[in-house]
């Protein structure tokens, strides 16, 4: 499985729009084929900004299934008006199990 992760940066005064937004972003992220799971949180340093993690089958399921999608078209005009600026997105393979402790 591979993580993406997503560095979302939100316009001032737009927090809580695009949590609003999100939610409905996540059905759609949901639809896609190679989609496991995914996770947003907020920063308390830094309030506009969001981490965002996506479980994917594939690094290609996400660039290449999902992004060259219709899915993504619309996933990107629920959430892409909010950005401040471009989302900064990078992909990570799992090592092992999640420790839990």
């Amino acid at each position: 499985m591979i993580v993406e992760h997503a560095e979302l940066t939100v316009s001032a005064g737009q927090e809580q729009q695009f949590e609003a937004a999100f939610a409905e972003g996540r059905k759609v992220l949901a639809e896609a084929d190679g989609f496991r799971w995914a996770e947003l949180l907020r920063c308390e340093e830094r309030p506009q900004t969001y981490l965002l993690l996506v479980g994917w089958d594939s690094v290609e399921a996400h660039t290449v299934g999902f992004r060259s999608s219709e899915r993504f078209q619309r996933w990107r005009s629920l959430v892409g008006p909010y950005f401040d600026k471009a989302p900064v997105v990078e992909h990570y393979h799992e090592l092992g199990d999640r420790f839990t402790g």
